[in-house]
């Protein structure tokens, strides 16, 4: 488990330049070890930016990150040692499988860890069975396998090295509604039986409302909101000013409440949707 510290993060594209664009501005925040954390922002707010800072693709125009206390700018030997503590995967992170095999892709980052044989073959075993790749696949083209199962193979590639952070861009877009709570709940494995840190930059506001313990809004390079998804979701109408979609449960909550029914308390699940229904005798 690893804890990540940022402060005063700033980062500015093409500085000194006519195209000079500032993307994330005075960025501070913690995420504890273990946290599974929602990053929500509508395209453009800075999401991407701020995670490619995480594991130091980006270097900061200004402010620090730490992972564990330790700048991973310090130096180089920083920079390239913080690639083993902090796994980030990418959207669509199948168009970056370019091994023969499935077990060579997945195999690809402990093997450049310099690990030993027996111990790359464990770790690669490992993270097959968490995301949920099965074992007649391993010899196979990773080019022969369905959109969903390349995605596997992908996020397993990045699992394989044992990060105590991983950072996930996206990781159910353009699946089809059974793959994404496949993925999701792959994930939610990984993060149970592992105690990782995970963050996931998300669009899909049930899914942040079902499963993260803490959710951070990104508007225009700034943070809007920070809290826990019962916090988030308790203000629907400052989502919906920043460009927001809200959960399902919380838009039909919300139209029941125009409607005059009073339902009591937050509203971002089905659960708590029937729960406050009941409250007041609807059902």
């Amino acid at each position: 488990m690893s804890e990540l510290r940022v402060e005063a993060l700033t980062h500015t594209y093409s500085a000194g330049t006519p195209f000079e664009k500032t993307a994330i501005e005075n960025i501070s925040l913690t995420i504890p070890s273990g946290q599974f954390v929602g990053l929500l922002g509508h395209t453009g707010s800075g999401k991407s930016t701020f995670i490619q800072h995480l594991n130091a693709l980006l270097k900061p125009t200004g402010g620090t990150v730490y992972v564990d206390g330790e700048d991973i700018n310090k130096d180089k030997k920083s920079r390239r040692a913080v690639k083993n503590k902090v796994g980030l995967v990418f959207q669509y992170p199948e168009y970056q499988l370019f091994e023969e095999t499935v077990f060579a892709d997945i195999a690809f980052g402990p093997r450049n860890m310099g690990l030993e044989k027996a111990e790359i073959e464990q770790r690669v075993r490992e993270a097959a069975h968490f995301v949920g790749v099965e074992e007649e696949l391993m010899e196979r083209s990773p080019l022969e396998l369905s959109g969903g199962q390349k995605r596997r193979v992908a996020i397993a590639g990045v699992i394989a090295m044992r990060p105590g952070i991983l950072i996930l861009d996206e990781p159910t877009a353009g699946l089809d509604p059974a793959g994404c709570r496949q993925i999701m709940d792959n994930i939610c494995t990984y993060r149970r039986e592992s105690g990782a840190t995970v963050i996931i930059v998300s669009h899909n506001m049930d899914d942040a409302a079902r499963l993260t313990e803490r959710l951070i809004v990104f508007d225009h390079g700034h943070i809007a909101m920070d809290g826990s998804p019962e916090e988030i979701f308790s203000k629907p109408e400052k989502l919906v000013e920043i460009g927001l979609a809200v959960p399902q449960a919380t838009r039909l909550a919300m139209a029941l409440r125009e409607k005059g029914v009073a339902l009591e308390g937050a509203v971002f699940t089905h659960g708590q949707l029937m729960a406050a229904l009941k409250g007041v005798g609807v059902c």
